[in-house]
């Protein structure tokens, strides 16, 4: 028997957004609201300004790989947990994402560096910023793209942040081997003395 999901921010959205398909879920009490990719920036804005809602913090961004997940639709999803202070709100939103191209270690795709993968990375994996509307996204964004290879357009320094320009892998991606794929014997140990 299925119920209505209720939460202060479903309908003010419904009635800003007339035009989009918004799906929602609840999982543990949290609602989520699946946003279209292109719209991600649009509605994040009118969230945070929106003064009966006034999502004013992002908590968290994270990222997910559905490969292999049972009767999963997308390869990808990238996760905003918002937080509004004034009205102590939890809104979780989520854009899917599928690649265009190979996705598995070593793939030609994987190889570009940091200062060429918004020109030329999968357009399949690519996102609207959202450092314009929450300044402390930029290191949440700068990690799932360091792990996953979501590359945010608009970031104002979209680099890698656990691992190396030129890494050439995303090792929280499903296809990347547990024991990686050779940094480990490869990996070049520098002595204090030779720093």
């Amino acid at each position: 028997m299925s119920r209505t999901i209720e939460h202060p921010a479903l309908q003010p959205l419904k009635a800003q957004f007339p035009d989009i398909q918004f799906f929602v879920g609840e999982f543990r009490d949290m609602i989520t609201v699946v946003v279209p990719r292109e719209q991600i920036v649009r509605v994040c804005t009118f969230l945070r300004d929106d003064p009966n809602l006034r999502y004013d913090m992002l908590a968290e961004i994270n990222s997910v790989d559905y490969l292999g997940y049972p009767n999963a639709k997308h390869r990808f999803a990238v996760n905003y947990g918002l937080t509004s202070i004034p009205h102590n709100n939890r809104l979780w939103l989520k854009v899917f994402l599928d690649p265009a191209h190979d996705t598995a270690p070593g793939s030609e795709w994987n190889k570009f560096r940091d200062e060429e993968v918004v020109e030329k990375g999968d357009p399949g994996l690519k996102l609207d910023s959202v450092c314009c509307l929450w300044p402390g996204a930029e290191w949440m964004e700068r990690e799932v793209y360091d792990m996953m290879g979501i590359i945010f357009v608009g970031h104002p320094d979209l680099r890698r942040i656990l691992t190396w320009n030129g890494f050439g892998n995303y090792p929280l991606r499903k296809d990347y081997p547990m024991r990686g794929v050779g940094e480990r014997e490869n990996y070049k140990v520098i002595t204090r003395e030779g720093a």
